[in-house]
């Protein structure tokens, strides 16, 4: 026992600062990862592979051999198994640490276009909520939409509330896809977005819902849904969905994640190089 607490002082005594830097990195790293997985099927296998962690050397102490010898090679090979059917969640992860570490371009800079960009839209759902007029609209933001826009139909327009609720008319060739608005203009409309493969969502919800949330899962795009049933306004944000929104409200959750997210947003290179000359030319 003395031996034992020999060794963890001298332990300690050796620690640097960046043996501590090292442990809050990593340990950084692990909290960011188990955050990105928490609540999908992703934390179920986890769990699985830690009672194998565990398992691996207590058979080996007990001497059970074949149970062993199977753990040991379920490890081995389980190094692929999971990237091939976690792929989603992989990319997921990869798709968040590129959106926290680099700019967006996709955020409105300038106070009155976003005001009025998100007025407009706000105008549109609430008429088509009215009407229980069924839409679908994705707001871009740092992740770029250009898979989904490809496959709509390109449109670049002005955002404003009478085209989009003209897009959404039904039986019109548009109205059954999903409008995408980049910046203050509407880039594209009739887009098809991948559906959610969470099993634990409410079973009423429709195809756009569905939609909704599996976009909002692969992107940080905010989007925008109108039941053509019930004419109930939801918002798909981050894999969550929640609903129930009227005028006021709608307006106010948009810009207060808009704004706040481009409080946060990261300069690009170009704008540090322009701040770097300027600060030489105050200097000057």
């Amino acid at each position: 026992m003395q031996e034992f607490f020999r060794m963890i002082i001298n332990t300690v005594k050796n620690i640097s600062i960046w043996s501590v830097l090292d442990i809050l990195v990593v340990s950084y790293i692990f909290f960011k990862g188990y955050m990105l997985i928490k609540e999908t099927r992703a934390e179920q296998l986890l769990k699985g592979i830690i009672l194998i962690l565990v398992l691996i050397p207590i058979s080996y102490l007990l001497r059970l051999d074949m149970l062993y010898f199977i753990l040991s090679k379920t490890i081995t090979i389980g190094v692929l198994t999971i990237i091939i059917i976690f792929q989603p969640e992989i990319r997921r992860a990869l798709e968040h640490i590129g959106r926290t570490a680099f700019e967006d371009i996709h955020i409105i800079q300038d106070d009155e276009t976003l005001d009025r960009v998100v007025t407009e839209i706000v105008t549109a759902v609430d008429n088509m909520s009215y009407l229980k007029t069924g839409a679908l609209i994705a707001i871009e933001q740092s992740t770029g939409l250009g898979e989904i826009t490809s496959n709509g139909t390109e449109l670049d327009a002005k955002v404003s509330s009478g085209l989009l609720e003209n897009i959404f008319v039904e039986n019109t060739p548009l109205h059954d896809g999903a409008t995408i608005i980049r910046n203050d203009r509407i880039s594209a409309a009739g887009c098809v977005l991948p559906l959610t493969s969470n099993n634990n969502i409410n079973k009423k919800l429709g195809t756009r819902h569905r939609a909704a949330i599996g976009l909002s899962e692969n992107s940080d795009a905010i989007i925008i849904v109108v039941s053509e049933e019930t004419g109930t306004v939801s918002l798909a944000v981050n894999g969550r969905l929640t609903r129930n929104y009227d005028r006021d409200k709608l307006k106010n959750i948009l810009l207060k994640i808009m704004i706040n997210r481009r409080s946060k947003r990261v300069k690009t290179i170009g704008e540090r190089v322009k701040a770097w000359i300027a600060k030489l030319k105050i200097k000057k």
